[in-house]
């Protein structure tokens, strides 16, 4: 009979940050958090499957004359239209194959109103998610087996040609990690040392500058946000660079903002010359030019011009099937897993990548965030990036928000109860990421459905949209 989706239904809470968190051109102070709710009826009976994530604007799409409210309801659409293209779809013989005909509808949708990709595809990616929750409750099994046992029917050759006799198992680690080390987030507005915080010092039991964050969470692990003004950014690194100590490792992410590829060698140089042992840590760059100009064949030139280049990949570039393969051509060193980019597309990165380091090839799949929080997002975000042999992840949901504490009581004293290895309760009453020198457990995760267990009392949700077949 195979499987379609029968209703989807979305829920949101609003959710409002901690402090002020700085990326590109954009403040995040507050923001929707939405839960997509997709009714799967899978050989005659049916299954709930949820995804989640927070509208945060002005990634998507970086325009500078849009207010965020309006970046906002934009999201809000391309959800509500990837919902109802998802309750007309004819039945699939599998989760993959749903996908692949949610993907072509809201392309050719997309498409017909000029939208980036990355945009129309984020209400791709939320059912893609409920979906195959949806299916591992139904066949009673786990994200990690679904994907190593190829229940979800995943045909690589459709992403990558040369793997069409391969599945996923042939690429990805046989068994999935237990632990994950954080990334921690030090966004443009962040304070770095205690003293530095003064009046803008946040009393709620949480850290707030990157020192004390060190001390509370035993990071090594950093996602250092840039401008791109050579000043201002030489001298927030130099700060950095006295704070860190020991054994670290950091990431610089640019957020697009370099608009000239030559720009971005000569701002390179000019710090690792001005801090030469700060700079030997450094993992990589992540989406340091302007989407226009990311893949270009200036950019390629100047790729192929620049000596003693550093490991380079995309992020906000990733936003069509094929742009893995792009960049890798450009001179990129491969791309970022991000759930609101896609799941089925960031497993066939992972086995793109993984078959080229295999081969010797220099090549980084990382994990980045979207401000993820659970009960769902996170969780699925998390137990994903494991299942795809990353070792380490952005986390900042915790940093710029309040644990869970803007969630009913209920779903936090669950969450402790049930995934009691990656959330605690902190002396303040609230639930907030368990994270042990610096790693967060995954091993709860793996032994449910899709990330999450604990049973979504979604009354508790203001309902925005729902749609029927």
């Amino acid at each position: 009979m195979g499987m379609y989706i029968e209703k989807v239904s979305i829920y949101s809470i609003p959710m409002e940050t901690r402090m002020p968190f700085r990326f590109g051109i954009a403040t995040l102070r507050s923001l929707p958090h939405v839960f997509v709710v997709a009714e799967l009826n899978l050989d005659g009976e049916v299954y709930t499957g949820v995804s989640a994530d927070g509208l945060a604007p002005k990634w998507f799409t970086k325009n500078p004359e849009t207010s965020p409210d309006d970046d906002i309801e934009e999201l809000r659409t391309i959800i509500e239209t990837a919902a109802r293209h998802a309750v007309e779809m004819a039945p699939a013989q599998s989760p993959f194959a749903l996908w692949q005909g949610l993907y072509a509808k809201q392309q050719a949708w997309g498409a017909s109103l000029g939208l980036p990709p990355l945009l129309w595809n984020f209400g791709v990616t939320l059912l893609e998610r409920a979906v195959i929750d949806a299916f591992c409750r139904g066949k009673a099994t786990t994200f990690g087996r679904a994907v190593r046992d190829n229940h979800l029917r995943i045909d690589l050759g459709w992403f990558h040609p040369e793997f069409s006799q391969n599945t996923p198992a042939d690429f990805l680690p046989a068994a999935t990690q237990s632990t994950v080390k954080v990334r921690h987030t030090v966004g443009l507005s962040d304070p770095i040392f205690v003293e530095e915080a003064g009046d803008d010092s946040i009393d709620d039991g949480l850290p707030v500058s990157l020192e004390s964050s060190i001390h509370r969470y035993g990071v090594q692990y950093f996602k250092i946000k840039i401008s791109g003004n050579l000043q201002e950014d030489a001298e927030r690194l130099e700060r950095i660079s006295r704070c860190l100590k020991g054994v670290f490792y950091f990431s610089l992410d640019g957020n697009e903002c370099f608009h000239d590829p030559l720009e971005l060698p000569r701002y390179y140089a000019h710090m690792h010359e001005s801090f030469p042992e700060f700079f030997s840590h450094m993992l990589f760059i992540e989406q340091p030019l302007h989407r226009k100009f990311a893949v270009a064949d200036q950019t390629r030139e100047a790729f192929s011009a620049w000596t003693r280049k550093p490991a380079v990949i995309i992020d906000e570039s990733d936003g069509e099937l094929s742009s893995l393969s792009q960049a890798l051509s450009c001179g990129y060193n491969g791309t970022s897993y991000k759930s609101c980019k896609g799941v089925f597309k960031g497993i066939a990165n992972a086995c793109r990548i993984r078959h080229l380091v295999s081969l010797g090839k220099s090549m980084i799949l990382s994990g980045e965030d979207l401000a993820n929080v659970g009960p769902v997002a996170l969780l699925q975000d998390c137990v994903v990036a494991a299942t795809l042999g990353i070792e380490h992840l952005e986390r900042n949901g915790h940093h710029y928000f309040r644990g869970m504490s803007m969630f009913p009581q209920n779903i936090q004293r669950d969450l402790i109860r049930i995934h009691g290895d990656l959330y605690t309760q902190h002396d303040d009453g609230f639930a907030t990421l368990l994270i042990r020198n610096g790693a967060i457990s995954t091993k709860s995760l793996h032994e449910a459905p899709f990330g999450y267990s604990i049973d979504l009392p979604l009354g508790d949700f203001t309902r925005i949209f729902f749609v029927t077949r």
